[in-house]
């Protein structure tokens, strides 16, 4: 079934939302009401998504969205595509410890303002160089502390996008203090709905979601990575390395990091524009551009710059609606 939350309060209200994305019925409650009693609402939910795929229910504005949990208790990022942090890294003068290909890597973001999937990106100074970063992320049901992969994936409930915005020109001398991001990862957004597992059919095996993950800026085709490939840690893995020495509640949600592929010959990755799958963030193509060129010629996003991130099924249908957001200038009060 596919859910999504539409503005009302803090927290949403929670609607069961047809395949197609063009009806929905209004389940009584909030998302993360749903999630705190799994058990006890999945049934009468999944009847919902019964009716509404019969052909009841309104229409459906994904306009009208928050982020399906517009705050949740707990966001941890992973970098589970070990290639795009190798490039990043390499994009700072950073070297990659060997550990990285074998022990995740991981942030705790802030969770209490998640930008809506249509909300713009509001920021003082484009100086900070904003970025966007397309991505899968999971929410888990109740995880016990020091859960087991195969424990970690049995709590996986819905799937959805996410664009975790980043200021790359903050991040060098957050992280030289040591002691982890704070100013240089702001609010991100979350696609419009989010869907349970068996939404999604042979594209999902589990772990891995195996489709591409579109982006597109300023109207342009900018990356068409798979998100099933090239992801060196699965889900799974990525919720029991969370779950090592602390439970994690209903509601969790858990972020692939940037979707990146390698080239055919095992190379970074060439530009959509050259034939290659593209990236899911500007600094890939800036670390391109420098290992071709010796300088990046691509500027981070400025005011006006726009970002669109979608995912379709094998029919060419969209699954999770689309996040499109546009960099702005705070208003004046």
């Amino acid at each position: 079934m596919k859910l999504a939350s539409l503005r009302e309060g803090r927290d949403g209200a929670l609607v069961v939302v047809s395949r197609d994305l063009q009806r929905c019925l209004a389940a009584g409650m909030t998302l993360q009401q749903a999630l705190d009693n799994w058990a006890q609402h999945q049934p009468a939910l999944a009847a919902l998504s019964t009716r509404v795929n019969a052909g009841e229910g309104v229409a459906f504005d994904q306009a009208a969205c928050a982020s399906p949990l517009p705050r949740a208790f707990q966001w941890a990022d992973g970098s589970a595509y070990v290639n795009h942090v190798e490039l990043v890294r390499k994009a700072r003068g950073a070297e990659m410890p060997e550990s990285f290909w074998t022990d995740p890597l991981m942030y705790q973001g802030g969770s209490d303002s998640f930008l809506g999937p249509r909300d713009p990106i509001v920021m003082d100074d484009p100086a900070w160089g904003i970025d966007f970063e397309g991505e899968v992320a999971v929410v888990t049901g109740d995880v016990p502390m020091g859960a087991s992969p195969a424990q970690a994936g049995a709590a996986i409930r819905l799937i959805m996008l996410v664009n975790d915005v980043s200021l790359r020109n903050l991040i060098p001398a957050e992280l030289g203090k040591g002691f982890g991001f704070f100013q240089s990862k702001p609010s991100s957004a979350f696609s419009p709905v989010c869907v349970t597992p068996e939404e999604l059919g042979a594209a999902w095996d589990g772990g891995r979601l195996h489709l591409p993950l579109s982006v597109r800026y300023n109207g342009e085709r900018f990356g068409e990575a798979n998100a099933g490939v090239d992801m060196t840690f699965d889900f799974p893995t990525l919720i029991a390395h969370a779950a090592k020495t602390r439970p994690l509640c209903a509601g969790t949600i858990i972020g692939s990091g940037t979707v990146s592929n390698k080239d055919a010959d095992g190379s970074p990755g060439k530009p959509v524009a050259e034939g290659g799958l593209g990236y899911s963030c500007i600094a890939e193509l800036r670390m391109i551009e420098t290992l071709r060129d010796g300088q990046p010629a691509t500027a981070f996003m400025q005011f006006g710059d726009r970002v669109c991130i979608e995912m379709n099924d094998a029919a060419g249908e969209s699954i999770f609606g689309r996040i499109d957001q546009t960099v702005m200038a705070p208003v004046a009060d």
